[in-house]
C-alpha cells in the first residue's frame, strides 16, 4: 500500500447494491428483457437471503436507473423497462451543468458526432434507410402546412435520431444522441418562440431542403458529400439557434 492510501477508507458496497448489480447484469446480458416481470419480492428475498426493506432499496436504485419499473398493490411488482436514451442525456447534463458549460460549446459537441454518422450512413445505407430519411422529409413538408411547434420540433428530432441510428455505429449514436436530448429543450423552445416571427417559413423551407438533400447524397452513395454537407447544416441550425438567444447561456439555464 502506497504512503497516499494511508487513511484511505474503502466504504464495503450495500447488500442493495450488490442486488442491484445482480439483476442489472441480467438485463445488460438480455437474461431480463423488457416487459418481463421480475420474480416475485418473496421469491427474490429468498434467493438473496434479504429483508423485504433491502430487496426495495435494490428496486429503488434500478428504478432511478430506469431499468425497472415498480408497481404497488395486489397486481404490482417490478418489471424491466427499455433504458431510455433521454435518461443519460438529463445525467450529462446535471454534469455540465454544474461545470458551466455552454449551450453553444454542446452545439460544437454535435457538430463533430453527428457529420461522421452521416458519412457512415451514406457508406453502409440500405433502401430502407433511405426511405426512412424520405418519408421523414415529407412528413416534414407536409407538417409545414398548418406549422405546430411540438410537430415540427419532433419531426426535426426524428430526421437526426436516423441519422444517428442508421449510421452503424451505436457508440456514436449514444453519443450524438445523448448530446441532441440535452438541445432539445432549447430547439423547441426556440421554435416555439420563432414559429410566427417573419422568415419562419422559409427558414423550414429550407430545412426541408437540407434534410432532402442529404437523403439523395445517402442514396447516391456519397459519404464525402454527405459529411460536408451536414457538417455545414449542422453549423447553420446552431447559429439559426443561437442567434435566438444568448450563446453563451449555460446549459443550467435550460433546465431550471
Amino acid at each position: 500500500m502506497g504512503q497516499g492510501d494511508v487513511g484511505r477508507v474503502v466504504r464495503a458496497p450495500k447488500t442493495a447494491e450488490l442486488i442491484a448489480t445482480q439483476l442489472r447484469g441480467q438485463v445488460v446480458r438480455g437474461e431480463l428483457t423488457p416487459g418481463q416481470a421480475l420474480p416475485p419480492e418473496s421469491e427474490l428475498m429468498q434467493q438473496f437471503g434479504v429483508s423485504r426493506p433491502t430487496l426495495r432499496e435494490a428496486f429503488r436504485v434500478l428504478e432511478t436507473e430506469s431499468l425497472i419499473e415498480v408497481r404497488r398493490g395486489s397486481h404490482g411488482g417490478a418489471r424491466v423497462v427499455s433504458p431510455d436514451l433521454a435518461v443519460a442525456a438529463r445525467y450529462v447534463g446535471l454534469l455540465l451543468q454544474i461545470s458551466g458549460t455552454t449551450i453553444s460549446d454542446v452545439h460544437e459537441a454535435r457538430a463533430v458526432l453527428e457529420p461522421a454518422c452521416a458519412r457512415r450512413l451514406a457508406e453502409r445505407a440500405q433502401p430502407e434507410d433511405v426511405a426512412a430519411l424520405r418519408q421523414c422529409v415529407q412528413d416534414l413538408a407536409a407538417a409545414l402546412k398548418a406549422p405546430e411547434p411540438a410537430q415540427l420540433s419532433a419531426l426535426t428530432y426524428r430526421f437526426h435520431e436516423l441519422v444517428l441510428q442508421r449510421s452503424g455505429s451505436r457508440t456514436l449514436a449514444v453519443q450524438a444522441g445523448v448530446l441532441r436530448g440535452i438541445v432539445e429543450t432549447h430547439t423547441a423552445q426556440t421554435v416555439s418562440r420563432t414559429l410566427h416571427s417573419p422568415g419562419s417559413s422559409e427558414d423550414f423551407r429550407r430545412l426541408v431542403r437540407s434534410f432532402g438533400k442529404l437523403a439523395d447524397l445517402v442514396e447516391a452513395p456519397d459519404a464525402e458529400g454527405a459529411e460536408q454537407h451536414w457538417r455545414s447544416h449542422m453549423q447553420a441550425s446552431a447559429n439559426k439557434l443561437l442567434s435566438e438567444g444568448p450563446s453563451d447561456a449555460a446549459v443550467v439555464d435550460l433546465f431550471s
